[in-house]
């Protein structure tokens, strides 16, 4: 698909959707994403995560691992802050209030990738959790995690989290909007100057719109991850199978 919208020339943009804990998922995409590379001239590549690496999926702490081994081969791996890492990064600070939010928001199957004792999770107290799980957590993850981005601007493309505040600058964001904003961005028609690509709202498909497209297509439980691909004035897309496809 072509449209008028472009990144510099030179550079080809991988930007993934939200990965929720697959792992699996995320390992077929980046196989997909290497023979695109392959089968392509040469060209600086940027590889864009836009959050929402972990939660609901049972692989959390192996996306996570797979994320930050992936700079070794793409030097240019940038990731988005998404709702569920604020969150994640919140719970490990030991407070329990905020514990049991991050696990009522699909945070318990985190807790259980990173949960190496040999006391039953399922037995463990929201204190006993809350104590534990920061001392499971490598400083590797925590500092990944907590290093990445608000949104990422490159040529006529924005790309976000959640999406922005319609009518906002972009320098004025804030970090609520960029990483839990839903109907007001999504339900806003007008131009906002950049294209913005985001992930955090599901959708069967990829959701192309005038203003906006999101990729989050639901990979934890529909088992379709997205990635677009931006060349040029040339926009496409990858896909992992869906689950139905791949038996």
């Amino acid at each position: 698909m072509r449209s008028s919208l472009a990144i510099p020339d030179g550079q080809r943009v991988y930007a993934i959707g939200d990965i929720h804990g697959r792992d699996d998922l995320f390992a077929e995409l980046i196989e997909r994403i290497r023979a695109d590379v392959a089968a392509r001239p040469v060209a600086k590549i940027t590889l864009i995560l836009l959050g929402d690496l972990v939660d609901r999926g049972p692989q959390s702490a192996e996306v996570v691992e797979r994320a930050i081994g992936l700079r070794r081969e793409f030097p240019d791996t940038r990731l988005l802050i998404g709702n569920h890492e604020e969150c994640f990064l919140a719970a490990l600070t030991g407070d329990v209030r905020r514990l049991r939010y991050f696990m009522r928001i699909g945070g318990e199957a985190t807790v259980e990738s990173y949960w190496n004792s040999d006391a039953s999770l399922t037995e463990a107290s929201f204190e006993e959790v809350a104590e534990q799980l920061p001392l499971m957590v490598s400083r590797s993850h925590v500092e990944f995690l907590s290093n990445g981005e608000d949104f990422i601007a490159i040529g006529d493309y924005v790309f976000v989290h959640a999406g922005i505040r319609p009518g906002v600058p972009l320098e004025r964001q804030t970090l609520t909007d960029l990483r839990w904003i839903r109907d007001e961005f999504l339900s806003d028609e007008r131009d906002h100057g950049k294209m913005i690509v985001h992930g955090h709202t599901i959708r069967d498909e990829i959701d192309e719109c005038a203003n906006r497209i999101g990729i989050d297509t639901g990979a934890y439980k529909s088992g379709v991850l997205t990635a677009i691909v931006l060349e040029g004035a040339e926009r496409r897309y990858l896909q992992t199978m869906e689950v139905a496809e791949a038996v």
